[in-house]
């Protein structure tokens, strides 16, 4: 009798637990789905505004692009930060440097290490 009276409080206290951990799934399974609905959001709206700048780009430049991020892992053009490639993280070699210090601000440049688009800003160090 005391062994049965010692199993029914184990199974107790075990489906006390099991309904606790079910209520931690639960949670976890509604804060995962909500953050897929926000980033299936946020992904539309940001294809809908790459929709539209890829409209403003010429036509060669942005099959170069694709082509480019296509071979690149999904990244196509990086920022050129202070004389290196946010792509692959290499500082430019000088004469690379003065290449691109000299090319006309129109001139489609790249990088001589990953060949992605550099892509020149004040903070270029040029």
């Amino acid at each position: 009798m005391e062994r049965r009276e010692s199993a029914q409080e184990r199974v107790a206290e075990l489906t006390e637990r099991v309904g606790s951990v079910q209520g931690k799934i639960d949670d976890a399974t509604a804060r995962r789905d909500a953050a897929i609905g926000e980033i299936d959001g946020e992904t539309a709206s940001v294809t809908k505004d790459r929709g539209v700048v890829a409209a403003s780009v010429p036509a060669p430049l942005l099959s170069l692009y694709e082509k480019l991020r296509e071979q690149q892992g999904g990244i196509g053009a990086a920022k050129l930060y202070a004389r290196t490639c946010q792509g692959c993280r290499q500082e430019l070699a000088i004469t690379e440097l003065n290449e691109v210090r000299s090319a006309a601000p129109d001139t489609v440049v790249r990088c001589e290490n990953c060949r992605r688009i550099l892509v020149r800003t004040s903070e270029s160090g040029l």
